[in-house]
C-alpha cells in the first residue's frame, strides 16, 4: 500500500533538505567580493571617453558620525526653534535603526519598506519605534497592504501622500521622525503627523541651508572623509589614461575645495575638465534655464557671460542643456557617477543617454552578510522549501494540510531570520522577501552599473566589459543550483493538462 500522506511528505521535506546541506559545497560562500563591480545593463569602459562624478557619497564618503550629527543637531533645533519638548533630548541617535529606500506615510505617521510591486512587506511597519501589527496595517489600508501608485508616483519618490527616502544622508531624518512620533504617541499627547512631518523636514533642511554641515566637516576632515586615498587613485588612474573628467555637485565650491584638498591634494581641480558646484540637482539636470556664473578663486561670483567651461576653473549652477551644448559631451560616451537614483542617474539615463554609474556604500556590509555560510544554506533552504510546497499543494486531506501548514510557518520563520541578518526591523535594503524593494527596482531602472564605492573602479582594467547574469525569468527553465532544488522544473498539474489536450 502507499505510504499515509503526511508521512510520506515528512520523508520529501528529509530527504530536499539533507541534499541541500549537501549542495552547497565548501568555500562557496566566500566567492562574493565586496569591492565587486555589479551590472544591470552590458557597458564596455572601452567605450567612455568622459567620467563625471557627484561629490558627497561618490567622490567624498563620509562616517557614520556625521549622521549623528545631523541628528542631534536637528532635534535640538526642533526643541530650541520649534519649541518641542525638551524630554525629546533623551533619546539619542540610533544609527542602525533604519536604512536606506524606505517610505514614510505622511498623515498616518508610519515609516515602512515597500516592494517593487507597491506592497507593503509586512514586519517592516513601524509607528514611532515599535512595530505595527499585521492586522492593524491592514486596517489602515482598508484590508489590503497595496500602496496605490497615485500615492508614490511622485518621479523624485514625493508623491502626495508618501515620501521615499533615498540618500544615505536621509538616515538621520527618517530616525528623527520615528523618534518624534515615538515620544508624542508614549506621553500619549495629541499632534498632527503632517505638522510633524513639516516641522523636521525644515529642521533637517536648516543644517544644510546654515551650512552647519560643512562647518563640521571642514573642522574635522579626518574624522569625517573616509577613503580619500581611494578617491586620488582613481582620479589618477583615469587621467592618466587619457579620460576626460567633470563634477556637478549641489555643494558649495569652499566645502569641496576643502575635501578635495584634503583627500587629492591642492591641485585637485587639474584633474577636471569641468566643476560645477551648487548646481541644484535635480534641476539641473531637467530643464533649469539658471545660466553658469563663474567663481574666482575666493569663490566669489564673476558676471562674464560663459561661451565655454574651462579646465580648471570653477563654475556655480548652470543646466544640462548648456553643459552638453558648451562640452559636446553627450550620449553612452560619458558615464556619471552619483549616489542618489533620482537627484543624480534618472534624468541622465532617461533622457540624455549617459551611463549611469550608483554608488551604494551599504553594497559592502550586505555583501559580506550573502557571502556568509549561515545566509546561504538559510536562503537556500528556504528555496527549497517553497518548491516543495507548490509541488505538494495538491494534498487536501487534513493531515496533509496540517503537514503544509507547518511547512509554511517554518517558510515564515526563515523568512524573518535572513531579514533580521541585515537590519532587525526592516532587513536588507535590496530585497522585501522574494521580491525586490521599490529602491531595488529603480537600482536597476536607472543604473547600469552599481557598487560600494568609486575604488571599486581601481580592481578592473579601463577596457573591461561589465555583463548583467542572466538569470533566468519566470517562465524560463531554472539554471541556478538554488532555483534547481525549488522544483519548479515539474509544472504542477502536467500530466492532467495533457490528458486532458
Amino acid at each position: 500500500p502507499a505510504p499515509a500522506p503526511a508521512p510520506a511528505l515528512w520523508g520529501q521535506h528529509r530527504e530536499l533538505k539533507r541534499m541541500v546541506q549537501d549542495l552547497i559545497p565548501p568555500g562557496v560562500c566566500t566567492l562574493l567580493n565586496p569591492s565587486t563591480i555589479y551590472a544591470n545593463n552590458e557597458i564596455c569602459l572601452g567605450d567612455i571617453e568622459v567620467y563625471g562624478f557627484d561629490y558627497d557619497y561618490t567622490l567624498a564618503l563620509y562616517s557614520s558620525s556625521l549622521n549623528s550629527m545631523i541628528y542631534h543637531t536637528a532635534r535640538d533645533i526642533l526643541i530650541d526653534q520649534y519649541k518641542y519638548p525638551k524630554d525629546l533630548r533623551e533619546y539619542p541617535y540610533q544609527p542602525d535603526f533604519a536604512i536606506r529606500g524606505l517610505h514614510y506615510d505622511i498623515n498616518k505617521g508610519i515609516l515602512m519598506k515597500i516592494d517593487a510591486f507597491h506592497y507593503i512587506q509586512m514586519g517592516t511597519v513601524y509607528r514611532g519605534l515599535k512595530p505595527v501589527p499585521d492586522d492593524e496595517v491592514l486596517a489602515m489600508y482598508h484590508g489590503t497592504h497595496h500602496i496605490p501608485l497615485k500615492q508614490v508616483s511622485g518621479f523624485y519618490g514625493k508623491g502626495p501622500l508618501v515620501k521615499q527616502y533615498m540618500d544615505v544622508f536621509s538616515i538621520p531624518e527618517v530616525t528623527l521622525l520615528a523618534v518624534a512620533n515615538d515620544y508624542f504617541l508614549a506621553h500619549d499627547i495629541e499632534f498632527d503627523p503632517l505638522h510633524l512631518y513639516k516641522d523636521i523636514t525644515e529642521a533637517i533642511a536648516q543644517v544644510h541651508i546654515k551650512g552647519l554641515m560643512y562647518k563640521w566637516v571642514m573642522e574635522d576632515l579626518e574624522q569625517y572623509i573616509l577613503r580619500g586615498e581611494e578617491t586620488f587613485a582613481v582620479l589618477q588612474h583615469l587621467m592618466k589614461n587619457g579620460k576626460r573628467l567633470f563634477l556637478i555637485t549641489n555643494s558649495p565650491f569652499g566645502f569641496v575645495d576643502k575635501g578635495m584638498s584634503f583627500m587629492v591634494g591642492p591641485d585637485w581641480r587639474d584633474l577636471f575638465d569641468a566643476v560645477i558646484v551648487q548646481a541644484d540637482k535635480p534641476h539641473f539636470f531637467n530643464g533649469s534655464v539658471k545660466p553658469f556664473r563663474r567663481l574666482d578663486e575666493n569663490g566669489d561670483l564673476q558676471w562674464h557671460k560663459i561661451t565655454k567651461l574651462q579646465k580648471g576653473k570653477i563654475y556655480k549652477q548652470g543646466n544640462i542643456v548648456d553643459f552638453l551644448r558648451l562640452t559636446g559631451w553627450r550620449g553612452s560616451k560619458v558615464l556619471y557617477f552619483g549616489d542618489h537614483l533620482y537627484s543624480d542617474l534618472a534624468d541622465l539615463m532617461l533622457h540624455h543617454g549617459w551611463r549611469t554609474g550608483a554608488i551604494v556604500p551599504e553594497l559592502e556590509m550586505e555583501t559580506r552578510i550573502v557571502s556568509t555560510e549561515q545566509y546561504t544554506q538559510t536562503l537556500t533552504w528556504m528555496q527549497a522549501l517553497t518548491g516543495l510546497l507548490e509541488r505538494t499543494q495538491t494534498h487536501r486531506d487534513p493531515d496533509s494540510q496540517e503537514v503544509l501548514k507547518q511547512w509554511m510557518q517554518e517558510r515564515e520563520e526563515l523568512r524573518a531570520f535572513a531579514k533580521n541578518l541585515f537590519n532587525p526591523r526592516f532587513g536588507s535594503i535590496f530585497r522585501t522577501c522574494h521580491n525586490p524593494t521599490y529602491f531595488s527596482r529603480r537600482l536597476c531602472r536607472f543604473c547600469d552599473l552599481y557598487m560600494c564605492s568609486i575604488g571599486c573602479l581601481l580592481n578592473h582594467d579601463l577596457a573591461s566589459t561589465f555583463y548583467p547574469r542572466r538569470t533566468p525569468l519566470q517562465h524560463e527553465a531554472p539554471l541556478w543550483m538554488d532555483q534547481l532544488c525549488t522544483g519548479c522544473m515539474r509544472t504542477p498539474f502536467l500530466h492532467e493538462m495533457a490528458h486532458i489536450r
